[in-house]
């Protein structure tokens, strides 16, 4: 029994939505039906090389929002998983990071903000990534 991709996929084709893993790492399903697997949101900036390693090559990953990828050293980073606090407090530049990103957003009740940290793996998740290039973590919350 092999593998079968059945996340993301933006096209505007009719397709099953089942790709093999090596048809989405050559690129060929992507270019065989016009799409792509993951949204360009939140890649400004990197080379279209990256850009179309991302979108064309690259499995997506299930999210109640919209996924997307993040970016740190100008490149894009390595999706790691969707985690909860605790995964995520083993990470703590990532726990900075999404708390800020949290507090840019509109949470400005502290309280109320480390509740919904504390609470991630209970509804809402964090998707964590890795800079492939210094190694730091990032995440993002994610949440219906």
């Amino acid at each position: 029994m092999g593998w079968i991709y059945t996340a993301t996929f933006y096209t505007a084709q009719e397709v099953s939505g089942r790709f093999c893993p090596w048809c989405i790492a050559d690129g060929s399903a992507a270019e065989r039906f016009a799409g792509e697997f993951m949204d360009s949101y939140g890649l400004d900036g990197v080379s279209e090389e990256t850009l179309h390693e991302v979108t064309r090559r690259t499995p997506g990953f299930h999210a109640w929002q919209d996924p997307h990828w993040l970016m740190h050293c100008h490149d894009a980073a390595a999706f790691i998983g969707e985690v909860g606090y605790s995964e995520l407090a083993a990470h703590p530049e990532a726990l900075d990071q999404l708390r800020q990103d949290l507090r840019m957003g509109g949470w400005h009740d502290a309280a109320q903000l480390e509740q919904f940290l504390t609470h991630l793996g209970e509804g809402a998740t964090a998707m964590l990534f890795r800079c492939t290039i210094c190694g730091t973590h990032l995440a993002y919350a994610d949440a219906s």
